[in-house]
C-alpha cells in the first residue's frame, strides 16, 4: 500500500471557513486508510512543524494538495507553507538546489529534485464554474483548463521531481454549490486515481 501525505491548505475566512476542504482532506484521509494506505494529514493554517513537513514529502509516495483558489492561485497560508518548506528542502533534502551545474551553469533549471517516483494530485474547490474553463467562448479564461490555471503549482511539484495524477476540481462552490454530487465525485476520483498509485 502507499503512504499519503494530504495538505489541507484553506485558509480560513469568515465568510469562507474552509469547511469543503476540510471535509474533502479528512473524507480522503478516511477513504485510504479503509483501503489499507498509510496516510499523515497536515492542516497548514494550524501550524506545522517545517523539518517535519520536509521528512513527510521524502516519507510519501504520493502528496494530495488541497485548497481553495484564492485569486487564482494558492491562499497565502499555503503559499507561506511552500516558502518554507520548500525553500529548506531545496537545501539538498528535497532538491540539489535548482537543477544547475557549475559546469552548466545555463542548463536544467529546475531538474534537481529528488522525489523522482513521488507522485501529486492536486485537489482544489473553486468559486468559478466548470463552464468557464476549457472554453474558448468564455472571456475571462479563454479556453484554458484547469491545470493551466494551476501550472505554477505544478511547477513547484515538478521542481522536486514530483509527477502528476489526475487533478480533482469542485466548481461553483460559493454561488452554486453541489456539495454531494462533489463528493460522490470527489470518492470515485480517488477510487480511479488510487487504484493506479505506486503499491
Amino acid at each position: 500500500m502507499s503512504k499519503i501525505h494530504i495538505l489541507n491548505g484553506a485558509q480560513p475566512y469568515e465568510f469562507a471557513p474552509g469547511k469543503l476542504n476540510k471535509t474533502l482532506a479528512e473524507r480522503a484521509k478516511a477513504t485510504l486508510e479503509t483501503q489499507g494506505h498509510e496516510v499523515r494529514l497536515t492542516t497548514v493554517a494550524a501550524g506545522y512543524d517545517v523539518q517535519a513537513e520536509v521528512d513527510s514529502h521524502l516519507w510519501a509516495d504520493v502528496v494530495v494538495l488541497q485548497f481553495p483558489v484564492n485569486w487564482m492561485g494558492v491562499p497565502w497560508s499555503f503559499k507561506k507553507y511552500m516558502d518554507e518548506v520548500y525553500t529548506v528542502g531545496m537545501g539538498g533534502q528535497l532538491s540539489n538546489g535548482d537543477g544547475r551545474s557549475a559546469a552548466a551553469p545555463k542548463a536544467n533549471y529546475g531538474m534537481g529534485g529528488k522525489l523522482a517516483g513521488t507522485r501529486y494530485m492536486i485537489s482544489a474547490t473553486l468559486n468559478a464554474p466548470s463552464e468557464a474553463f476549457d472554453d474558448p467562448a468564455e472571456p475571462f479564461f479563454g479556453g484554458m483548463s484547469l491545470d493551466d490555471l494551476l501550472r505554477p503549482v505544478h511547477l513547484n511539484a515538478r521542481f522536486f521531481g514530483m509527477t502528476p495524477l489526475p487533478t480533482f476540481g469542485a466548481f461553483d462552490v460559493m454561488k452554486n454549490p453541489y456539495v454531494a454530487s462533489d463528493l460522490a465525485r470527489f470518492d470515485a476520483h480517488l477510487a480511479t486515481t488510487f487504484g493506479g498509485a505506486r503499491q
